[in-house]
Protein backbone atom coordinates (compact mmCIF):
# COMPACT_ATOMS: atom_id res chain seq x y z
CA UNK A 1 0.00 0.00 0.00
CA UNK A 2 2.97 2.35 0.67
CA UNK A 3 3.80 2.34 -2.88
CA UNK A 4 0.49 2.16 -4.41
CA UNK A 5 0.22 6.03 -5.61
CA UNK A 6 3.33 6.09 -7.06
CA UNK A 7 3.37 2.30 -8.34
CA UNK A 8 4.10 3.39 -12.26
CA UNK A 9 6.59 5.26 -11.70
CA UNK A 10 8.64 3.47 -8.90
CA UNK A 11 8.30 1.05 -11.35
CA UNK A 12 9.79 3.08 -14.12
CA UNK A 13 12.43 4.15 -12.08
CA UNK A 14 13.73 0.23 -10.84
CA UNK A 15 13.52 -0.33 -14.76
CA UNK A 16 15.59 2.06 -15.15
CA UNK A 17 17.93 1.96 -12.38
CA UNK A 18 18.06 -1.60 -13.54
CA UNK A 19 18.98 -0.95 -17.11
CA UNK A 20 21.52 1.92 -15.94
CA UNK A 21 23.31 -0.28 -13.66
CA UNK A 22 23.66 -3.17 -16.30
CA UNK A 23 24.41 -0.41 -18.76
CA UNK A 24 27.50 0.52 -16.62
CA UNK A 25 28.48 -3.14 -15.66
CA UNK A 26 28.55 -4.17 -19.27
CA UNK A 27 30.58 -0.97 -20.65
CA UNK A 28 32.91 -1.60 -17.69
CA UNK A 29 33.47 -5.06 -18.54
CA UNK A 30 34.12 -4.39 -22.14
CA UNK A 31 36.71 -1.69 -21.28
CA UNK A 32 38.40 -4.43 -18.99
CA UNK A 33 38.63 -6.65 -21.75
CA UNK A 34 39.69 -3.86 -23.95
CA UNK A 35 42.19 -2.66 -21.87
CA UNK A 36 43.50 -6.34 -21.31
CA UNK A 37 43.82 -7.06 -24.22
CA UNK A 38 45.80 -4.10 -25.37
CA UNK A 39 47.85 -4.07 -22.22
CA UNK A 40 48.40 -7.97 -22.97
CA UNK A 41 49.11 -7.11 -26.99
CA UNK A 42 51.59 -4.52 -26.03
CA UNK A 43 52.85 -6.91 -23.56
CA UNK A 44 53.31 -9.80 -26.13
CA UNK A 45 54.56 -7.29 -29.32
CA UNK A 46 57.27 -5.95 -27.50
CA UNK A 47 58.59 -9.42 -27.16
CA UNK A 48 59.39 -11.37 -30.15
CA UNK A 49 61.94 -14.12 -30.68
CA UNK A 50 65.25 -13.74 -32.31
CA UNK A 51 65.89 -13.53 -35.66
CA UNK A 52 67.22 -17.06 -36.99
CA UNK A 53 67.41 -18.18 -40.97
CA UNK A 54 67.71 -20.73 -43.21
CA UNK A 55 71.03 -23.53 -42.25
CA UNK A 56 72.73 -23.17 -45.83
CA UNK A 57 72.87 -26.59 -47.23
CA UNK A 58 76.41 -28.64 -47.49
CA UNK A 59 77.45 -31.22 -50.14
CA UNK A 60 77.16 -34.55 -48.67
CA UNK A 61 76.50 -33.81 -44.54
CA UNK A 62 73.46 -35.51 -44.68
CA UNK A 63 71.26 -38.14 -46.61
CA UNK A 64 69.07 -35.76 -48.21
CA UNK A 65 72.46 -33.87 -49.78
CA UNK A 66 73.60 -36.71 -51.08
CA UNK A 67 70.23 -37.75 -53.08
CA UNK A 68 69.43 -34.48 -54.33
CA UNK A 69 73.05 -32.96 -54.84
CA UNK A 70 73.47 -35.44 -58.33
CA UNK A 71 70.06 -34.43 -59.58
CA UNK A 72 70.99 -30.70 -58.92
CA UNK A 73 74.16 -31.30 -60.43
CA UNK A 74 73.06 -32.48 -63.80
CA UNK A 75 70.46 -29.36 -64.08
CA UNK A 76 72.58 -26.08 -63.15
CA UNK A 77 70.71 -23.14 -62.44
CA UNK A 78 67.50 -24.94 -63.16
CA UNK A 79 64.68 -26.20 -60.69
CA UNK A 80 62.82 -29.75 -61.07
CA UNK A 81 59.48 -29.98 -60.11
CA UNK A 82 56.93 -33.17 -59.62
CA UNK A 83 53.15 -33.50 -59.14
CA UNK A 84 52.13 -34.57 -55.50
CA UNK A 85 48.53 -35.58 -57.03
CA UNK A 86 48.43 -38.72 -54.93
CA UNK A 87 47.14 -38.46 -51.29
CA UNK A 88 49.06 -41.10 -49.98
CA UNK A 89 52.08 -40.35 -51.97
CA UNK A 90 52.21 -36.54 -50.61
CA UNK A 91 51.99 -38.39 -46.93
CA UNK A 92 55.05 -40.31 -48.00
CA UNK A 93 57.02 -37.29 -49.32
CA UNK A 94 57.09 -35.53 -45.66
CA UNK A 95 57.42 -38.82 -43.70
CA UNK A 96 60.57 -40.09 -45.89
CA UNK A 97 62.43 -36.30 -45.76
CA UNK A 98 61.31 -36.25 -42.01
CA UNK A 99 63.09 -39.76 -41.96
CA UNK A 100 66.25 -38.39 -43.64
CA UNK A 101 66.71 -34.75 -42.61
CA UNK A 102 69.92 -34.44 -41.15
CA UNK A 103 70.23 -30.88 -40.65
CA UNK A 104 66.89 -28.97 -40.25
CA UNK A 105 62.82 -28.91 -41.01
CA UNK A 106 61.33 -25.50 -41.77
CA UNK A 107 58.06 -26.42 -41.71
CA UNK A 108 55.15 -23.66 -42.06
CA UNK A 109 50.96 -24.40 -42.00
CA UNK A 110 47.39 -22.93 -41.63
CA UNK A 111 46.51 -25.99 -39.85
CA UNK A 112 48.55 -28.77 -37.92
CA UNK A 113 45.35 -31.69 -36.83
CA UNK A 114 45.94 -33.93 -33.61
CA UNK A 115 44.64 -36.52 -35.62
CA UNK A 116 45.72 -39.64 -37.27
CA UNK A 117 48.62 -38.64 -39.74
CA UNK A 118 48.92 -35.31 -37.57
CA UNK A 119 50.32 -37.83 -35.21
CA UNK A 120 52.66 -39.86 -37.04
CA UNK A 121 53.90 -36.53 -38.51
CA UNK A 122 54.54 -34.93 -35.24
CA UNK A 123 56.30 -38.08 -33.55
CA UNK A 124 58.83 -37.53 -36.96
CA UNK A 125 59.67 -34.01 -35.85
CA UNK A 126 60.22 -34.69 -32.32
CA UNK A 127 62.75 -38.17 -33.91
CA UNK A 128 64.53 -35.53 -36.41
CA UNK A 129 64.86 -33.38 -32.94
CA UNK A 130 66.48 -36.14 -31.50
CA UNK A 131 68.86 -36.67 -34.01
CA UNK A 132 69.91 -32.96 -33.88
CA UNK A 133 67.83 -31.86 -36.12
CA UNK A 134 67.03 -28.04 -36.41
CA UNK A 135 62.57 -27.83 -36.23
CA UNK A 136 61.18 -24.83 -36.79
CA UNK A 137 57.34 -24.57 -37.10
CA UNK A 138 55.10 -21.77 -38.10
CA UNK A 139 51.38 -22.53 -37.49
CA UNK A 140 48.72 -20.11 -37.97
CA UNK A 141 47.03 -19.20 -34.84
CA UNK A 142 43.47 -19.10 -35.72
CA UNK A 143 43.01 -22.92 -35.26
CA UNK A 144 45.13 -23.49 -32.61
CA UNK A 145 42.91 -22.71 -29.41
CA UNK A 146 43.27 -25.55 -26.68
CA UNK A 147 46.52 -27.18 -28.29
CA UNK A 148 48.86 -25.01 -26.10
CA UNK A 149 50.28 -27.61 -23.72
CA UNK A 150 51.17 -29.58 -27.22
CA UNK A 151 52.73 -26.67 -28.85
CA UNK A 152 54.58 -25.98 -25.03
CA UNK A 153 55.79 -29.68 -25.24
CA UNK A 154 57.05 -29.63 -28.35
CA UNK A 155 59.11 -26.57 -27.61
CA UNK A 156 60.56 -27.04 -24.92
CA UNK A 157 62.91 -29.83 -26.91
CA UNK A 158 66.08 -27.90 -27.50
CA UNK A 159 66.14 -28.71 -30.73
CA UNK A 160 62.47 -27.46 -31.84
CA UNK A 161 60.72 -24.09 -31.69
CA UNK A 162 57.05 -23.18 -32.01
CA UNK A 163 55.72 -19.49 -33.44
CA UNK A 164 52.45 -18.43 -33.91
CA UNK A 165 51.36 -16.54 -36.98
CA UNK A 166 48.94 -13.25 -35.78
CA UNK A 167 48.07 -15.09 -32.41
CA UNK A 168 45.72 -14.56 -29.91
CA UNK A 169 46.95 -12.54 -26.85
CA UNK A 170 43.88 -14.71 -24.52
CA UNK A 171 45.70 -18.78 -24.81
CA UNK A 172 42.88 -20.01 -22.75
CA UNK A 173 40.01 -17.94 -21.63
CA UNK A 174 37.73 -19.15 -24.36
CA UNK A 175 35.38 -15.39 -23.37
CA UNK A 176 38.65 -13.46 -23.48
CA UNK A 177 39.55 -14.67 -26.74
CA UNK A 178 36.03 -14.08 -28.28
CA UNK A 179 36.05 -9.99 -26.86
CA UNK A 180 39.50 -9.78 -28.59
CA UNK A 181 38.44 -11.48 -31.88
CA UNK A 182 35.80 -8.75 -31.86
CA UNK A 183 37.97 -5.53 -31.01
CA UNK A 184 40.56 -6.94 -33.46
CA UNK A 185 38.15 -8.18 -36.10
CA UNK A 186 39.91 -6.79 -39.02
CA UNK A 187 43.07 -7.96 -38.29
CA UNK A 188 42.06 -11.50 -36.21
CA UNK A 189 40.76 -12.38 -39.80
CA UNK A 190 43.74 -12.04 -41.50
CA UNK A 191 45.44 -15.53 -41.38
CA UNK A 192 48.42 -17.27 -42.91
CA UNK A 193 46.93 -19.83 -45.51
CA UNK A 194 50.41 -20.33 -46.31
CA UNK A 195 51.81 -23.91 -47.20
CA UNK A 196 55.13 -25.17 -46.99
CA UNK A 197 57.44 -27.90 -45.79
CA UNK A 198 61.08 -27.89 -46.35
CA UNK A 199 63.71 -30.69 -45.50
CA UNK A 200 67.72 -29.44 -45.01
CA UNK A 201 67.50 -26.81 -47.81
CA UNK A 202 67.52 -29.66 -50.38
CA UNK A 203 63.73 -30.11 -50.67
CA UNK A 204 60.19 -28.37 -50.51
CA UNK A 205 56.78 -29.27 -50.68
CA UNK A 206 54.80 -26.24 -51.77
CA UNK A 207 50.96 -26.39 -52.28
CA UNK A 208 47.45 -26.99 -51.00
CA UNK A 209 48.00 -29.61 -48.36
CA UNK A 210 47.21 -28.66 -44.54
CA UNK A 211 48.22 -31.63 -42.08
CA UNK A 212 45.34 -33.64 -41.18
CA UNK A 213 43.90 -37.11 -42.00
CA UNK A 214 41.66 -35.32 -44.85
CA UNK A 215 44.25 -34.18 -46.96
CA UNK A 216 45.94 -37.72 -46.99
CA UNK A 217 43.51 -40.41 -47.51
CA UNK A 218 43.09 -41.52 -43.78
CA UNK A 219 39.63 -39.46 -43.02
CA UNK A 220 36.80 -41.19 -42.46
CA UNK A 221 34.29 -38.61 -43.21
CA UNK A 222 35.56 -36.50 -46.24
CA UNK A 223 38.81 -36.93 -48.24
CA UNK A 224 40.21 -33.83 -50.29
CA UNK A 225 41.34 -33.92 -54.20
CA UNK A 226 44.86 -31.89 -53.94
CA UNK A 227 48.27 -30.75 -55.23
CA UNK A 228 51.19 -30.40 -54.13
CA UNK A 229 54.50 -29.81 -55.93
CA UNK A 230 58.10 -31.32 -54.52
CA UNK A 231 60.84 -29.22 -55.59
CA UNK A 232 64.62 -29.14 -55.77
CA UNK A 233 67.28 -26.94 -57.21
CA UNK A 234 67.04 -23.14 -57.02
CA UNK A 235 63.67 -23.08 -55.66
CA UNK A 236 64.26 -23.88 -52.07
CA UNK A 237 66.36 -21.46 -51.91
CA UNK A 238 63.39 -18.93 -52.43
CA UNK A 239 60.71 -21.22 -50.33
CA UNK A 240 63.11 -20.74 -47.70
CA UNK A 241 63.42 -16.84 -48.13
CA UNK A 242 59.59 -16.56 -47.63
CA UNK A 243 59.90 -18.98 -45.13
CA UNK A 244 62.47 -16.49 -43.44
CA UNK A 245 60.22 -13.40 -44.25
CA UNK A 246 57.29 -15.02 -42.27
CA UNK A 247 59.43 -16.65 -39.08
CA UNK A 248 61.02 -12.98 -38.39
CA UNK A 249 58.25 -11.05 -39.05
CA UNK A 250 55.93 -9.00 -36.11
CA UNK A 251 53.37 -11.18 -36.70
CA UNK A 252 55.01 -14.75 -35.84
CA UNK A 253 55.39 -14.56 -32.07
CA UNK A 254 57.22 -17.29 -29.89
CA UNK A 255 54.64 -19.94 -28.10
CA UNK A 256 56.67 -19.57 -24.74
CA UNK A 257 56.17 -15.85 -24.40
CA UNK A 258 52.54 -16.50 -24.96
CA UNK A 259 51.71 -18.72 -22.40
CA UNK A 260 52.48 -18.91 -18.89
CA UNK A 261 52.70 -23.08 -18.90
CA UNK A 262 54.99 -24.41 -16.79
CA UNK A 263 55.47 -28.34 -16.89
CA UNK A 264 56.18 -28.82 -20.77
CA UNK A 265 55.72 -32.91 -20.71
CA UNK A 266 56.96 -33.72 -23.63
CA UNK A 267 57.67 -37.02 -22.67
CA UNK A 268 53.71 -37.37 -22.33
CA UNK A 269 53.30 -36.29 -25.25
CA UNK A 270 55.07 -38.71 -26.79
CA UNK A 271 53.64 -41.62 -24.99
CA UNK A 272 50.24 -40.73 -26.79
CA UNK A 273 51.84 -39.89 -29.94
CA UNK A 274 53.49 -43.70 -29.67
CA UNK A 275 50.01 -45.17 -28.18
CA UNK A 276 47.89 -43.81 -31.24
CA UNK A 277 50.88 -44.51 -33.85
CA UNK A 278 50.74 -48.55 -32.43
CA UNK A 279 47.31 -48.41 -33.34
CA UNK A 280 46.06 -51.22 -35.77
CA UNK A 281 44.83 -48.52 -37.95
CA UNK A 282 48.36 -46.79 -37.83
CA UNK A 283 50.02 -49.84 -39.00
CA UNK A 284 47.73 -50.21 -41.64
CA UNK A 285 48.32 -46.57 -42.66
CA UNK A 286 51.74 -47.23 -42.76
CA UNK A 287 52.16 -50.08 -44.65
CA UNK A 288 49.54 -48.74 -47.09
CA UNK A 289 51.81 -45.81 -47.61
CA UNK A 290 55.06 -47.50 -47.88
CA UNK A 291 55.98 -48.04 -51.24
CA UNK A 292 57.27 -51.72 -51.64
CA UNK A 293 58.71 -51.35 -55.46
CA UNK A 294 60.52 -47.97 -54.40
CA UNK A 295 64.56 -48.60 -54.64
CA UNK A 296 65.12 -45.01 -53.96
CA UNK A 297 62.27 -42.09 -52.60
CA UNK A 298 60.85 -40.90 -55.45
CA UNK A 299 61.98 -37.20 -54.58
CA UNK A 300 64.95 -38.67 -55.43
CA UNK A 301 64.44 -40.35 -58.76
CA UNK A 302 65.68 -38.17 -61.88
CA UNK A 303 63.08 -39.56 -64.00
CA UNK A 304 60.15 -37.92 -61.94
CA UNK A 305 60.82 -34.82 -62.68
CA UNK A 306 60.19 -31.83 -65.07
CA UNK A 307 63.27 -29.33 -64.91
CA UNK A 308 62.92 -25.66 -65.87
CA UNK A 309 64.46 -22.07 -65.97
CA UNK A 310 61.00 -20.58 -64.90
CA UNK A 311 60.16 -21.38 -61.47
CA UNK A 312 59.25 -18.93 -58.84
CA UNK A 313 57.82 -19.41 -55.31
CA UNK A 314 55.92 -16.47 -54.48
CA UNK A 315 53.97 -14.98 -51.56
CA UNK A 316 52.37 -12.29 -49.97
CA UNK A 317 54.65 -10.25 -47.62
CA UNK A 318 53.63 -11.28 -44.02
CA UNK A 319 52.62 -7.46 -43.21
CA UNK A 320 49.38 -8.07 -45.19
CA UNK A 321 48.16 -9.82 -42.34
CA UNK A 322 48.04 -5.88 -41.14
CA UNK A 323 46.58 -4.87 -44.52
CA UNK A 324 50.20 -3.45 -45.24
CA UNK A 325 52.30 -3.89 -48.30
CA UNK A 326 49.76 -3.60 -50.72
CA UNK A 327 51.63 -3.42 -53.77
CA UNK A 328 53.57 -6.70 -53.39
CA UNK A 329 49.99 -8.61 -52.19
CA UNK A 330 50.11 -12.36 -54.88
CA UNK A 331 46.58 -11.10 -56.08
CA UNK A 332 47.85 -9.10 -58.82
CA UNK A 333 50.92 -11.17 -60.06
CA UNK A 334 47.92 -14.56 -59.92
CA UNK A 335 45.72 -11.46 -62.10
CA UNK A 336 48.39 -10.78 -64.56
CA UNK A 337 49.09 -14.35 -65.00
CA UNK A 338 45.65 -15.15 -66.13
CA UNK A 339 45.22 -11.93 -68.35
CA UNK A 340 48.20 -13.60 -70.42
CA UNK A 341 46.20 -16.54 -71.71
CA UNK A 342 45.80 -16.02 -75.27
CA UNK A 343 44.66 -19.74 -76.42
CA UNK A 344 43.80 -21.24 -73.41
CA UNK A 345 42.74 -21.03 -68.78
CA UNK A 346 42.22 -23.42 -66.97
CA UNK A 347 41.30 -22.57 -63.04
CA UNK A 348 40.95 -25.12 -60.38
CA UNK A 349 39.60 -23.51 -57.10
CA UNK A 350 37.59 -25.14 -54.77
CA UNK A 351 36.46 -21.54 -53.12
CA UNK A 352 35.36 -19.57 -56.43
CA UNK A 353 33.93 -16.06 -55.89
CA UNK A 354 35.75 -14.23 -58.95
CA UNK A 355 33.35 -10.98 -57.97
CA UNK A 356 32.74 -8.64 -60.30
CA UNK A 357 36.50 -7.78 -61.53
CA UNK A 358 37.76 -11.46 -61.68
CA UNK A 359 34.15 -12.03 -63.72
CA UNK A 360 34.97 -9.43 -66.61
CA UNK A 361 38.64 -10.68 -66.76
CA UNK A 362 37.35 -14.00 -67.59
CA UNK A 363 34.03 -13.28 -69.43
CA UNK A 364 36.70 -10.69 -72.05
CA UNK A 365 39.24 -13.35 -72.58
CA UNK A 366 36.20 -15.60 -73.50
CA UNK A 367 35.15 -12.82 -75.98
CA UNK A 368 38.90 -12.70 -77.12
CA UNK A 369 38.70 -16.75 -78.07
CA UNK A 370 40.54 -17.93 -75.00
CA UNK A 371 38.99 -21.55 -74.00
CA UNK A 372 38.59 -20.38 -70.45
CA UNK A 373 37.22 -23.47 -68.08
CA UNK A 374 36.73 -23.40 -64.12
CA UNK A 375 36.75 -26.86 -61.79
CA UNK A 376 35.41 -25.99 -58.56
CA UNK A 377 32.95 -27.66 -56.05
CA UNK A 378 29.66 -28.37 -56.30
CA UNK A 379 26.95 -27.70 -53.88
CA UNK A 380 26.96 -31.18 -52.82
CA UNK A 381 30.72 -31.66 -52.59
CA UNK A 382 31.66 -28.13 -50.67
CA UNK A 383 33.22 -27.75 -47.59
CA UNK A 384 32.11 -24.31 -46.86
CA UNK A 385 28.39 -23.29 -48.38
CA UNK A 386 28.43 -19.91 -47.42
CA UNK A 387 31.67 -19.58 -50.62
CA UNK A 388 29.28 -21.47 -52.96
CA UNK A 389 26.65 -18.97 -52.09
CA UNK A 390 28.20 -16.70 -53.12
CA UNK A 391 30.25 -18.41 -56.08
CA UNK A 392 26.38 -19.06 -57.69
CA UNK A 393 25.71 -15.13 -58.01
CA UNK A 394 28.40 -15.47 -61.13
CA UNK A 395 27.62 -18.96 -62.31
CA UNK A 396 24.84 -17.56 -64.63
CA UNK A 397 26.31 -14.94 -66.19
CA UNK A 398 29.94 -16.91 -66.76
CA UNK A 399 27.81 -19.27 -68.97
CA UNK A 400 26.08 -16.91 -70.65
CA UNK A 401 29.31 -15.58 -71.80
CA UNK A 402 31.51 -18.97 -72.81
CA UNK A 403 33.09 -19.62 -69.90
CA UNK A 404 32.84 -23.28 -69.21
CA UNK A 405 32.04 -24.37 -65.68
CA UNK A 406 32.66 -27.80 -64.17
CA UNK A 407 31.23 -28.68 -60.45
CA UNK A 408 33.07 -31.49 -58.45
CA UNK A 409 30.81 -34.51 -57.75
CA UNK A 410 31.03 -35.45 -53.88
CA UNK A 411 31.68 -38.94 -54.79
CA UNK A 412 35.42 -40.30 -55.39
CA UNK A 413 35.54 -40.22 -58.84
CA UNK A 414 38.41 -40.84 -60.64
CA UNK A 415 40.31 -41.21 -57.28
CA UNK A 416 39.82 -43.78 -54.50
CA UNK A 417 38.41 -43.36 -51.84
CA UNK A 418 39.63 -43.28 -47.98
CA UNK A 419 41.40 -46.08 -47.05
CA UNK A 420 39.06 -46.41 -43.81
CA UNK A 421 35.56 -46.38 -45.35
CA UNK A 422 34.88 -42.41 -46.31
CA UNK A 423 33.31 -42.34 -50.17
CA UNK A 424 32.80 -38.58 -50.37
CA UNK A 425 35.58 -36.50 -51.71
CA UNK A 426 35.62 -32.28 -51.85
CA UNK A 427 38.04 -30.48 -54.57
CA UNK A 428 40.91 -28.51 -52.59
CA UNK A 429 43.29 -27.64 -55.15
CA UNK A 430 44.33 -24.49 -56.04
CA UNK A 431 45.61 -24.24 -59.45
CA UNK A 432 45.81 -21.82 -62.99
CA UNK A 433 47.20 -23.34 -65.92
CA UNK A 434 47.98 -20.84 -69.41
CA UNK A 435 47.81 -21.83 -72.27
CA UNK A 436 49.28 -24.91 -71.92
CA UNK A 437 52.38 -24.29 -70.24
CA UNK A 438 52.53 -21.37 -67.61
CA UNK A 439 51.15 -22.73 -64.27
CA UNK A 440 50.54 -22.42 -60.34
CA UNK A 441 50.16 -24.88 -57.71
CA UNK A 442 49.62 -23.24 -54.35
CA UNK A 443 47.11 -22.08 -51.30
CA UNK A 444 45.77 -19.41 -53.69
CA UNK A 445 41.84 -19.45 -54.45
CA UNK A 446 40.36 -17.29 -56.36
CA UNK A 447 38.39 -15.40 -53.59
CA UNK A 448 37.95 -12.09 -51.74
CA UNK A 449 39.97 -14.05 -48.86
CA UNK A 450 43.06 -15.30 -50.68
CA UNK A 451 43.13 -11.47 -52.46
CA UNK A 452 42.61 -9.78 -49.68
CA UNK A 453 42.55 -10.98 -46.42
CA UNK A 454 44.89 -14.43 -46.15
CA UNK A 455 48.35 -14.65 -46.56
CA UNK A 456 48.86 -17.13 -49.85
CA UNK A 457 51.81 -18.89 -50.99
CA UNK A 458 52.71 -20.93 -54.23
CA UNK A 459 54.64 -22.20 -57.02
CA UNK A 460 54.72 -20.69 -60.53
CA UNK A 461 56.80 -22.11 -62.94
CA UNK A 462 56.87 -22.56 -67.38
CA UNK A 463 57.35 -26.00 -67.94
CA UNK A 464 55.15 -27.54 -71.08
CA UNK A 465 55.56 -30.80 -69.68
CA UNK A 466 54.43 -30.43 -66.28
CA UNK A 467 51.53 -28.19 -67.55
CA UNK A 468 50.91 -31.08 -69.71
CA UNK A 469 50.51 -33.35 -66.37
CA UNK A 470 48.31 -30.87 -64.67
CA UNK A 471 46.10 -30.51 -67.74
CA UNK A 472 45.60 -34.39 -67.49
CA UNK A 473 44.26 -33.77 -64.06
CA UNK A 474 42.16 -31.38 -64.74
CA UNK A 475 40.80 -33.04 -67.27
CA UNK A 476 40.36 -36.23 -65.28
CA UNK A 477 38.75 -34.23 -62.40
CA UNK A 478 36.18 -32.42 -64.81
CA UNK A 479 35.27 -35.61 -66.91
CA UNK A 480 31.79 -36.15 -66.73
CA UNK A 481 32.27 -38.96 -64.21
CA UNK A 482 33.63 -36.76 -61.55
CA UNK A 483 31.86 -33.07 -62.10
CA UNK A 484 28.81 -31.88 -63.36
CA UNK A 485 29.12 -29.44 -66.67
CA UNK A 486 26.97 -26.24 -65.85
CA UNK A 487 25.02 -24.96 -68.40
CA UNK A 488 22.33 -22.50 -69.41
CA UNK A 489 19.14 -23.75 -71.01
CA UNK A 490 16.19 -20.93 -71.30
CA UNK A 491 17.24 -18.98 -68.93
CA UNK A 492 17.78 -21.88 -66.47
CA UNK A 493 20.77 -23.35 -65.40
CA UNK A 494 21.15 -27.75 -65.98
CA UNK A 495 24.07 -29.78 -64.66
CA UNK A 496 24.88 -32.51 -66.91
CA UNK A 497 25.72 -36.10 -65.51
CA UNK A 498 26.87 -39.06 -66.56
CA UNK A 499 26.43 -42.29 -64.80
CA UNK A 500 27.37 -45.96 -66.28
CA UNK A 501 27.15 -44.48 -69.48
CA UNK A 502 23.83 -42.90 -69.27
CA UNK A 503 23.44 -39.01 -69.34
CA UNK A 504 21.03 -37.15 -67.00
CA UNK A 505 20.04 -33.68 -66.75
CA UNK A 506 18.94 -31.94 -63.28
CA UNK A 507 17.72 -28.73 -62.90
CA UNK A 508 18.30 -27.97 -59.41
CA UNK A 509 21.58 -28.17 -57.52
CA UNK A 510 22.11 -32.28 -57.63
CA UNK A 511 23.01 -34.04 -54.64
CA UNK A 512 22.17 -31.39 -52.44
CA UNK A 513 19.93 -31.87 -49.74
CA UNK A 514 17.66 -28.74 -48.50
CA UNK A 515 20.17 -28.48 -45.61
CA UNK A 516 22.94 -27.17 -47.80
CA UNK A 517 20.54 -25.25 -50.36
CA UNK A 518 18.84 -23.18 -48.00
CA UNK A 519 21.60 -21.65 -46.43
CA UNK A 520 23.50 -21.11 -49.65
CA UNK A 521 20.85 -19.17 -51.35
CA UNK A 522 20.63 -17.18 -47.77
CA UNK A 523 24.41 -16.36 -48.35
CA UNK A 524 23.61 -15.14 -51.77
CA UNK A 525 21.68 -12.26 -50.32
CA UNK A 526 23.87 -11.19 -47.56
CA UNK A 527 26.71 -8.42 -48.30
CA UNK A 528 29.55 -10.67 -46.66
CA UNK A 529 31.41 -11.71 -50.05
CA UNK A 530 34.54 -9.47 -49.34
CA UNK A 531 34.84 -12.03 -46.17
CA UNK A 532 34.63 -14.98 -48.12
Amino acid sequence: MFFAVNAPDAILFSSSAALTFFAIAAAAAVVFALCSVYIFGSVAQRKRGEDTYALPPRPGETELDRLVTPLEAVHPAESGLQLLANNLEAFRARLQTAQLAGRSLDLQYYFWKADLTGRLLCRELIFAADRGVRVRLLLDDINSFGFDRTYIALDSHPNIEVRLFNPSRSRSDAFRRGIELIVKYFTATRRMHNKCWIADGRIAIVGGRNIGDEYFDASEAVNFQDIDVVTVGGAVAEAEAVFDDYWNSEAALPIRLLHKLRNPRLRKLMKRLETTCNTGRARTYLYLVQNHDEQIPAFAAPQRYHWSREVDVIADPPEKASGLGKERWLGERINVMLKSAVKSLRIISPYFIPGEAGAKTLIGLAAKGVDVRVLTNSLAATDVIAVHGAYARYRKILIQYDVSIHELKPGPGHNRASLFGSKTASLHTKAFLVDGELGFVGSFNLDPRSRSINTEMGLLFRSPSLALELQRIFTNQSSPEASYLVEENAGRLSWTDMRDGVVQHYHSEPGAPLRRILPAKLIAWLPIESQL
